[in-house]
């Protein structure tokens, strides 16, 4: 096999334009606008049925979702099940040793002092530290970039790409993170996820057949 980086982004393309397309307007906000007012703007606009619905669309980004994915991909190829849990593994990992170096405040710490300001959800552990960069949005653009790029009918990418908005989204509105988390979390996703694809894909191990068989044909076997 000999997959380019440039292979990747063809067959991602419905994921990657639009993304890009959506990377660079938040760019643009974040230039115009200052932290609290990104995070009060989004904070101001909560609704009974968003508080139901956010923690179960911010769960999509969680480790546990990742574990679930993998042992059904495992039931019908291995290879796959295998990239997805380790290219999740070292976004995460990338994003985690970004966390640490940067150890920034999340926004009930930041804005400590404004509390009765701020609409929380019922419900939800608010964490108070390591918010740069977003790790559930991390894990929510690499997995939907990867199924995107196993998928035969590519704009599948675009309903896909909406999906791991709508986690990052989630983790703005559960006030666990601010739009620069997110923003840079979905950006370290993709890009790292990309040139992993190039790099693991490129093995020869990944094409054979024992790897791209699973469980389910061990049984008919």
């Amino acid at each position: 096999m000999n997959i380019s980086i440039k292979d990747v982004l063809y067959r991602i393309r419905f994921f990657f334009i639009p993304f890009l397309i959506v990377l660079c307007a938040c760019l643009a906000i974040k230039l115009t606008f200052s932290r609290e007012e990104i995070y009060f703007a989004v904070n101001s606009h909560n609704y009974p049925w968003g508080d139901a619905i956010a923690p179960y669309l911010t769960d999509l980004g969680n480790f546990w979702t990742v574990v679930v994915l993998t042992l059904i991909l495992s039931l019908f190829n291995y290879a796959k099940a295998f990239l997805l849990v380790l290219i999740n593994a070292l976004t995460a990992l990338t994003a985690q040793v970004i966390k640490h170096i940067f150890d920034a405040p999340r926004p009930t710490l930041y804005f400590q002092d404004q509390l009765s300001r701020i609409h929380l959800v019922a419900g939800v552990d608010m964490l108070k530290l390591h918010s740069f960069p977003s790790g559930h949005t991390v894990s929510a653009f690499t997995t939907t970039l990867l199924f995107t790029y196993w998928c035969k009918n590519k704009i599948y990418g675009l309903p896909l790409l909406l999906i791991a908005m709508l986690v990052g989204y989630s983790r703005m509105y559960l006030s666990e993170h601010f739009f620069e988390d997110v923003t840079a979390g979905s950006a370290i996703g993709v890009i790292t996820t990309v040139f992993l694809i190039v790099w693991l894909d490129n093995k020869k191990f990944i094409h054979s057949e024992k790897w791209n068989r699973g469980l389910l044909d061990l049984k008919k076997a």
